[in-house]
């Protein structure tokens, strides 16, 4: 099976529609195949660049067998996030695209309500899954695939070790120090020690979030700061591997005996199982204290449709088609290049893959504490701001309190600017 290769669905993929500079707009509006929306019955569908063997030629077959309209599909290789959104802001957006949903793409009117199209089978998508895409109480993409970040460990080596499999933070950095032996260190969280990856389940493992229900930042909070702190003591206790051959999203780290925990996602689940056989498990960030919760983060990409566009009604009859209608060509968009979970129920409890072991687990996590990686609210500005802190604080040593509280001001403005 083909191991999920493209990059996570990291924030820091998402650049800000309104940063965008003239150049950029230029670029997108006069370079070859800008990408029009369709006229007279044809569509225009992008999508960005995968890194798993076939998809590009399965998703070319989807939109051929679609008999209400001629499709023609655009693969984009290289930096997709900037060709889109210059496309949506110099008036040359495609017909359908895959992205997350950002509340400022909404502001802007570029992203067309969906409700009418998943009203009837809302309830089958998972609710993480949804929340990524859904705004103000409007959905505006449909989830296509589903992917999730776990904690792998070796078995193996935690009974070598006399170790339990670690269900909190105290356990799992201690844990981290019983394993470390030699050349292997006991637990991996990426190059970075985490701080470009983990920042959410930091903040859900002590009850906190991003963003509040109020828009406000809900993270300058003493419990933030006291479990960032711990984590640079863990950072300092020599436990943590880092400057590894590969980061956190592939599982050469693993694999190759370099630790014997990480870090990583579920599209590197073949790949281990195929090393190790069934001396693998996963667990999700643990919780730190009483007052938060196990997670694990939950990114999916939607299928959308550009509200300005001139065959919009058609788009959307597509997409309900192809997202909603064809089942057997969404579980093989999920599983059968790579390894992802289909965002229906329906369909990931019928897939073999999916059925048992580590992977049957990973789904019960996203079902059970699964939580959106990149809320519609959370910008480019925002998650820099964050994750510099992240660093300062974990890496550095910086007081947490002050960096936070920094950070925090930055996302307000942001939020008021957003909601105000």
């Amino acid at each position: 099976m083909s191991v999920h290769r493209r990059p996570p669905f990291s924030r820091r993929r998402f650049l800000q529609a309104s940063g965008l500079t003239g150049a950029a707009l230029l670029a997108a509006a006069c370079g070859s195949n800008t990408g029009r929306g369709g006229t007279d019955g044809t569509l225009t569908h992008w999508y960005h660049q995968y890194g798993e063997d076939g998809v590009q030629e399965a998703v070319r077959r989807y939109a051929a067998a679609f008999e209400g309209a001629e499709v023609d599909v655009q693969w984009t290789p290289g930096n997709y996030d900037t060709k889109l959104l210059s496309a949506l802001q110099g008036g040359s957006p495609p017909d359908v695209f895959e992205y997350q949903t950002k509340a400022d793409l909404v502001r802007a009117g570029h992203l067309e309500p969906l409700d009418d199209l998943i009203a009837d089978v809302r309830q089958d998508f998972s609710d993480a899954s949804l929340a990524s895409h859904t705004f103000e109480g409007s959905v505006y993409g449909i989830p296509q695939a589903v992917d999730s970040q776990v904690l792998v460990y070796r078995p193996s080596l935690l009974d070598d070790a006399g170790v339990e499999p670690p269900t909190g933070f105290d356990a799992l950095a201690d844990a981290a120090r019983e394993l470390t032996d030699g050349d292997r260190k006991g637990l991996f969280l990426g190059n970075n020690a985490g701080t470009d990856v983990l920042g959410a389940p930091w903040l859900w493992s002590v009850g906190l979030q991003y963003v509040t229900e109020e828009h406000r930042a809900g993270f300058d909070d003493p419990a933030a700061a006291g479990v960032l702190t711990r984590l640079h003591d863990l950072f300092e206790s020599d436990a943590l591997l880092l400057g590894a051959p590969t980061d956190w999203s592939d599982p050469s780290a693993l694999l190759q005996g370099l630790t014997a925990m990480q870090w990583t996602g579920l599209w590197a689940l073949p790949q281990i199982e195929a090393e190790f056989g069934d001396d693998y498990g996963v667990l999700p960030w643990p919780r730190f204290g009483d007052s938060g919760a196990d997670s694990v983060p939950v990114g999916a990409f939607g299928a959308m449709v550009y509200a300005g566009g001139a065959q919009k009604d058609l788009a959307k009859e597509y997409v309900r088609w192809l997202w909603i209608e064809q089942t057997a060509y969404q579980e093989d968009f999920n599983l059968g290049y790579g390894f992802h979970i289909p965002p229906r129920a329906d369909i990931a409890a019928g897939a073999e893959q999916l059925s048992s072991g580590p992977a049957a687990d990973v789904v019960r996590y996203v079902e059970e504490l699964g939580r959106p990686s990149s809320p519609p609210e959370w910008t480019p500005a925002m998650d820099s701001a964050y994750k510099d802190a992240l660093s300062n604080i974990v890496r550095g040593g910086a007081d947490a309190e002050t960096e936070l509280r920094a950070a925090a001001e930055t996302v307000q403005g942001e939020l008021d600017t957003l909601f105000g």
